[in-house]
């Protein structure tokens, strides 16, 4: 089992540059103002040879009971109870604060081994600081930069004093990665992000999904900012789901950290695979809800439409039949997306749901053989033959699928350039009836062959 540490500290003294630092990317938010991360993180943390599980927390901070601020403290608890190890981070140039001396009592209290880091140490102004943190009685201050790199040398000393001694794996050395077979593993996690609309219920839905009270959720739109991993079981279905900030129109965006969250989202969408857009049954198929599933669209993910709150609307016999028929004439470019009526706090259609993100996943994946699709493609071209451009026929020759994920193709003809959008989505749209590609993206491409005739045109010139 994997060596956890947790970082904690005030709020804006540094804890999210410095887990940025140990997981080698920028995967949670950083921002000058106090109080960015709100749900804890988890990431696999590398430091010279070790290898350890790191847990980015919310700054430690009071208030009232039941309030948001309290719910990010008992986040931190948790992460605390949950780890080997706590880095507890102040920051070196503004000095030791009230607030750094309670939360040091309680580090002490949780009865584990503390590393304490004085952050912000870089030049003369944080000496001060790092002499001064002495006084809070948790041993010796590693004074570090989180930002620029230093101090990370003490640190591993501290850590391998704290850490058991790794154990050597075969198998590991023999294949490092293993990113092939990780690929092509059908019992590996599907990658999930949930998007939507502010407060439309997407933590409340992956809550119910693990079972806990995971992710902060609140009545108040914009609870969430960072994009967070969880792994979810489902009745023997392993996923790797990815909450993330609700999106509003640009427009509408003009604060930083909203900024922010709206870029981790949109990183989220690119990483997953399928894409579960959670719309409000209240205020269903809004333009910002269409411009979302046209962004799926748009980046190849296979696309899963939840309509979340589902208990809150009066319920018609044919009422989801109603929402297939408004999804499908609203997004003709996912037509046939799974359409599943959901209620994330109740927990009503879960399994419709999960069992929609298997199909779109395995749709998304799905490989055509050559020779029907040649068939497919000669009566499609049989029913209704390319427009003729300037007074010459098109000749299309031949199709041929060059990728799964999403299903890829490319159709070789004689001028690429002349054949109209309409004919393609004419193409399109036969393809996915023949071949049963519900909601999936399609991508057809065009391509001429080689004019066999061309070297002699120019020996004759």
């Amino acid at each position: 089992m994997s060596f956890t540490i947790a970082i904690i500290g005030r709020p804006n003294v540094g804890k999210s540059t410095l887990f940025n630092r140990l997981v080698g990317q920028k995967l949670a938010l950083v921002d000058d103002q106090p109080g960015v991360t709100r749900d804890r993180r988890e990431g696999l943390g590398r430091l010279g040879d070790l290898e350890f599980t790191i847990i980015d927390t919310a700054g430690l901070d009071s208030g009232p009971r039941g309030s948001l601020t309290a719910r990010m403290q008992e986040q931190t608890e948790t992460a605390i109870a949950a780890a080997d190890a706590l880095m507890f981070v102040i920051d070196a140039r503004a000095g030791l604060t009230p607030n750094d001396r309670a939360f040091a009592d309680f580090a002490r209290r949780a009865n584990k081994p503390v590393l304490l880091l004085a952050n912000k140490s870089e030049g003369k102004q944080g000496e001060a600081g790092i002499a001064e943190s002495y006084a809070l009685g948790l041993g010796d201050p590693i004074g570090i930069s989180a930002e620029h790199g230093e101090g990370l040398g003490d640190l591993y000393d501290a850590l391998r004093e704290l850490m058991p001694d790794p154990i050597d794996d075969e198998a590991d050395e023999d294949d490092p990665d293993g990113a092939e077979d990780f690929e092509d593993d059908p019992t590996r996690p599907i990658r999930v992000a949930v998007l939507g609309r502010p407060n439309a219920g997407k933590s409340t839905l992956i809550n119910h999904l693990l079972g806990e009270e995971r992710l902060l959720t609140s009545p108040e739109a914009g609870t969430t900012r960072d994009s967070i991993a969880v792994d979810v079981e489902w009745k023997g279905r392993k996923l790797r789901v990815f909450d993330t900030a609700g999106l509003r129109r640009r427009s509408r965006i003009d604060d930083k950290l909203e900024k922010l969250s709206v870029s981790d989202a949109l990183r989220a969408v690119r990483f997953a695979e399928v894409v579960v857009l959670v719309v409000d049954a209240q205020n269903r198929f809004e333009e910002q809800d269409l411009r979302l599933a046209d962004l799926v669209e748009r980046e190849g993910r296979a696309l899963v439409l939840a309509v979340n709150k589902w208990d809150l609307v009066e319920r018609a016999p044919s009422a989801i039949g109603k929402l297939r028929e408004t999804a499908d004439h609203l997004l003709p470019q996912v037509r046939g997306a799974p359409v599943v009526a959901i209620s994330g706090l109740m927990g009503e259609g879960i399994d419709r749901l999960i069992g929609a993100i298997e199909k779109a996943y395995a749709t998304w994946n799905k490989r055509i053989p050559t020779s029907a699709l040649n068939r497919w493609f000669e009566q499609a071209t049989r029913n209704n033959p390319p427009p003729a451009v300037s007074g010459r026929r098109l000749k299309l020759n031949y199709v041929t699928q060059t990728k799964a994920r999403p299903p890829s193709f490319v159709v070789f003809c004689s001028r690429a350039d002349a054949v109209p959008q309409s004919y393609l989505r004419y193409l399109t749209n036969t393809l996915r009836e023949a071949f049963d590609l519900p909601g999936t993206p399609v991508r057809i491409t065009l391509r001429e062959k080689a004019n066999p005739f061309a070297h002699k045109a120019k020996r004759k010139s």
